[in-house]
């Protein structure tokens, strides 16, 4: 049987769907995709990697103005 991941939308998302999705994979990974595009590219992280995103975007790491600090 071939199980459809349940993807899911951030709860931030604005009204026009400019949004990222994300579903837990069967095999433990996730996988990230542009709502707008579903049928595009999906990136796919493992536990481990998706755990560092998710601290860094908690930490704020990609928040715009840290990211212009450098620049």
């Amino acid at each position: 049987m071939n199980v459809r991941p349940a993807w899911r939308k951030s709860r931030f998302c604005n009204g026009n769907s400019a949004c990222v999705e994300f579903a837990h994979l069967a095999d433990g990974n996730v996988a990230l995709r542009d709502s707008k595009e579903q049928d595009g590219p999906v990136l796919v992280f493992t536990p481990e990697e998706w755990d560092a995103f998710t601290q860094g975007v908690r930490a704020g790491e990609f928040d715009l103005a840290a990211l212009s600090v450098g620049a």
